[in-house]
This record gives C-alpha cells, sequence and structure tokens, in this order.
C-alpha cells in the first residue's frame, strides 16, 4: 500500500506524519525548537534549526512506520505562514535569522505606508491589510538591515520564500524555487485576482522580482527530494499554508463552511468559493486553496494567541507542568470572579489589528489566583474567535447560521470547546482526525499522484467525533461577552 508523508512545518515544533493508502495516520513524529526574542515584539527563528528538525522529524516518522523511502508516494507540505527567509542562491545560506509572522518590528514601517496612501491599494490587490503580520515588510527590512543585501538581490543573488519555499528548495538541492498560491497570497506582495506577483507593490517597497518564487498550484509537481534527505527520491506533490491546509483536511469545499483552527494562533477560515469578499470588518480575504489553476477564496480572521496563551502559563507564569493542567485548573476556578485576559502579547489581530497593543489582565481581587487566570486564558480563545465570527456574518450573511469545524492542539480541550460552543451560541465540531492541517497537506498530495480520491469522495469520508452544542442562557452569555469587550477597548486605550 503506498504511503504519504506530511511535513506540518509549524511555529514551536516541527511534525512529520506517514499516512496510509487509507489516510490513516501510521506514525508520527515531532521536535520543538527554539523561538529566539531579540527585542521587545520581535520573534525569530533560526532556519538551520527549522531544516534540521524537518529532516530528523520525516525520517523518523518514516522508520517509525517500518516503511523506506520508496513506500513513500508523496510529500505534502504545511508550514507556518507570512515567517520570511531570504537566502543565497549560491549557497542555499540564509542570509538572516527567520523573522516570524507573529514578529512586530515593521509596525512603524507599515504606519508610514498607511499614511502616505497605500493602504487602499495593497488591500484590493492582496487582500490583506497593511500590517507588519505579512512577509512583505519583513523582507523590506532584511534588505535594509543585512549589509550589500539590496544590491545583491539586485544582481539576482538572493532568493525569498515563506517557510515552505525555503523547504522545497532545499529538500530539491536548490533545482525548484517555487510556492503555491495559498502561501504567495500571505506575502501582500501578490495580487490574487491577477494570481501573479503584483509589479506595482514591489516597486513600491523596493523589492527585486527577481528574488520571488514561481507560483504553483496547492496540487502540482514541486520536484523530487534528493536521495541523501529521506534514503531516496520522493516527488513533492502538494504544498499549502498551515491554515489552508486545515480548510483541505475539514473538507470544508462548500462555499459557507468555517472552521477555526487552534495553534500557536488561531485562525478562522469561511470558504466564499469563487467570490472575493472584501471584508468590511477588517478581515483579510486570501486563497482557500488553488486547483487546476482556479482558486477558491475564503475570508480569513486571525488571532495571534491562542495555544500561546496557555505556553504562557506554563513558562512565562508557572501555574502549569504541563499544557494538558490547563482544562483541569480551569474547571475548579471560583464562578463568582469574573477575570479576563486579554492576550495581546504581540499585538491585537483581527478584526481589531492593533499592533503595538499589548496583553492584560482584568478583574483581580485578592482571592484570585492560577485557577481563574487559567480559566480567563481559555475563555479568551473563545471571545476572540467569536470576535470574528460577528465579522465574518457581517461580512458574509451566507455564513449567519451553521457549525463551527475546529482542530489544532486546543480542540483536544472539552473544557475549551464547549466554552467555545457557549460563547457563540452555535454548534462546534470536532473531527476523528484532528490532525486536518497535516491530513490536508497529504490528501493534496496523495490526490495528485492518484492515490487519494476527489474533493468530493474526501469530503463524504469525513467523519465526526463529538459536537459540543451550546448549554449557557443567553443572558450569561451576552454579559461574559460585553466584559470581554470592555476589556479588549481598556487594552486598546492603555
Amino acid at each position: 500500500m503506498p504511503h504519504i508523508l506530511a511535513i506540518d512545518q509549524g511555529t514551536t515544533s516541527s511534525r512529520a506524519i506517514v499516512f496510509d493508502g487509507a489516510m490513516r495516520v501510521t506514525a508520527v513524529a515531532q521536535e520543538e525548537f527554539e523561538q529566539h526574542f531579540p527585542a521587545s515584539g520581535w520573534v525569530e527563528h533560526d532556519p538551520a534549526e527549522l531544516w534540521r528538525t524537518v529532516v530528523a522529524t520525516g525520517r523518523a516518522a518514516i522508520a517509525k512506520a517500518g516503511l523506506a523511502a520508496g513506500d513513500i508516494a508523496a510529500i505534502g507540505i504545511t508550514n507556518q505562514r507570512e515567517t520570511t527567509i531570504v537566502w543565497d542562491r549560491a549557497t542555499g545560506e540564509p542570509l538572516h535569522w527567520a523573522i516570524v509572522w507573529q514578529d512586530r518590528r515593521t509596525a512603524a514601517m507599515c504606519e508610514a505606508l498607511e499614511a502616505a496612501g497605500h493602504g487602499p491599494e495593497i488591500s484590493a490587490k492582496t487582500g490583506l491589510l497593511l500590517d507588519p503580520y505579512f512577509s512583505a515588510t519583513k523582507l523590506r527590512w532584511i534588505l535594509d538591515n543585512v549589509e550589500g543585501a539590496q544590491t545583491r538581490a539586485e544582481a539576482g543573488e538572493l532568493a525569498f520564500g515563506t517557510v515552505d519555499c525555503f523547504l522545497i528548495w532545499r529538500l530539491t538541492g536548490g533545482r525548484v524555487h517555487a510556492t503555491d498560491a495559498t502561501n504567495a497570497a500571505r506575502t501582500m506582495l501578490y495580487n490574487i485576482g491577477e494570481g501573479q506577483w503584483d509589479e506595482a507593490i514591489c516597486k513600491l517597497l523596493n523589492i527585486p522580482m527577481a528574488m520571488l518564487p514561481e507560483v504553483r498550484d496547492c496540487a502540482a509537481d514541486f520536484g523530487v527530494t534528493q536521495k541523501d534527505v529521506f534514503g531516496g527520491e520522493i516527488p513533492i506533490a502538494g504544498v499549502a499554508g498551515d491554515q489552508q491546509a486545515a480548510t483541505l483536511g475539514q473538507a470544508c469545499f462548500q462555499p459557507g463552511m468555517m472552521k477555526s483552527t487552534y495553534g500557536t494562533g488561531c485562525f478562522a477560515l469561511l470558504n466564499t468559493g469563487g467570490q472575493r469578499v472584501q471584508s468590511q470588518n477588517r478581515l483579510l480575504t486570501t486563497i482557500a486553496y488553488q486547483l487546476d489553476g482556479t482558486p477558491t477564496y475564503a475570508l480569513e480572521g486571525s488571532i495571534f494567541i491562542a495555544g500561546a496563551v496557555v505556553q504562557w502559563l506554563r513558562d512565562g507564569l508557572g501555574l502549569i507542568r504541563n499544557a494538558g493542567d490547563t482544562q483541569s485548573l480551569a474547571k475548579t476556578a471560583d464562578p463568582a470572579q469574573d477575570v479576563v485576559v486579554v492576550p495581546a502579547f504581540t499585538g491585537l489581530g483581527a478584526p481589531w489589528w492593533q499592533p503595538d497593543c499589548r496583553g492584560a489582565v482584568f478583574g483581580l481581587t485578592r482571592n484570585s489566583g492560577p485557577a481563574e487566570i487559567a480559566r480567563a486564558a481559555l475563555e479568551s480563545v473563545g471571545f476572540q474567535t467569536r470576535d470574528l465570527l460577528e465579522a465574518m456574518r457581517a461580512d458574509w450573511p451566507e455564513a449567519t447560521e451553521g457549525v463551527l469545524r475546529v482542530d489544532g492542539g486546543m480542540a483536544a480541550s472539552d473544557w475549551t470547546m464547549q466554552f467555545l460552543a457557549d460563547i457563540i451560541g452555535a454548534p462546534v465540531d470536532r473531527p476523528q482526525i484532528t490532525e486536518t492541517t497535516a491530513l490536508g497537506a497529504a490528501w493534496l498530495a496523495g490526490m495528485y499522484v492518484g492515490v487519494y480520491p476527489s474533493a468530493a469522495r474526501f469530503a463524504q469520508g469525513w467523519a465526526l467525533e463529538r459536537r459540543f452544542t451550546p448549554a449557557m442562557d443567553a443572558q450569561t452569555r451576552a454579559a461574559k461577552y460585553g466584559r470581554w469587550g470592555r476589556a479588549v477597548a481598556a487594552t486598546m486605550a492603555f
């Protein structure tokens, strides 16, 4: 039976998952890597660590499955989006550490571009807001701050890419410099209507277009791996940014379907089909996936801190030893206390887009302790999700009804998912296969090489593990969400 290897290169770890011909998980390997914070609001990764952990986990997963490279029909790649890498075309060596999507160092640059009146044009072309979140200004920062980088870029010596692109380059030994449409759509350099890099935006930011990769479909030929990476040549046949891959893994192929992924951040996508909905509520218009040259669009809301708030409880405050302890701790919280955590550690994402905002805790009393703070941290994820869904429903009335499909690490917490259903006032569906991001990447690759079925047949196989239905009364829901709204307003005012 042929197998598919999914490489899931995330913000805090790299994972490799082997799926069999029936799309069942056969083996998993995962390795965390270090986060670097050289200044307030700055976040970096060492590209060498990204590469090392991808290779190590890929080899480990294949070995755990008892397979060899020849048993792997194709590789699918999914990745942390917007994270920016520039490397030397001749050596493959990065010029600077990867600037992570969470990084806010280019906030002043974005403000200057907005003040100069470029925001509306950029939004109309890319579907994105002028924000440090996206790759374009991160790339501009590297060209400005690495000596000789601009001159070398103009001479064609340097390559730019998001993490998927960098991995493809390394996996193929520098033979392929390509990305897919979903990752290109997150750079703030790609015209999602015309399906090409935008010359005017590149000129505005003085970014040489020779640096940019070729843009391909999500299911396409991205070359083959060098033999020494995994022990043999394996085709790379599927690529999608992590949130788009999760959308595919959740089988959200029909317009109006929504999913929300809870990893380091939280990202909700609403499939709008062939319609590019220009948000009036500061959501993003993006490409959900592109197959056979045809893009399917989505509205997206991005929350910067979701699972990372649990890491903060563990690593920052020392309130818990393991992430799983948060749920049991939250259950013991005093119901009479109304502590609210606004986890704006790296700014507020959609629908606020306040990059300079920082986190706050409200409602503390003398009796407030670890349990109340843990509960408030988990609740913040539900509150932020409701902010996104309210904006989506305002932008696209077709999204008013229906369920929310969830995945990601935090989706395993029954307490958190029940609160999510309670606060949004709608059912929350958790699938049997929660590895939806990796599954989406695997499906793309497997479908391209003929191992996996078409989208329609794949969707028929989606299976529900548990549905969480709202149990909170409307008065309590309104009161809790009202407190959240006041806390967000106060945080932004501060």
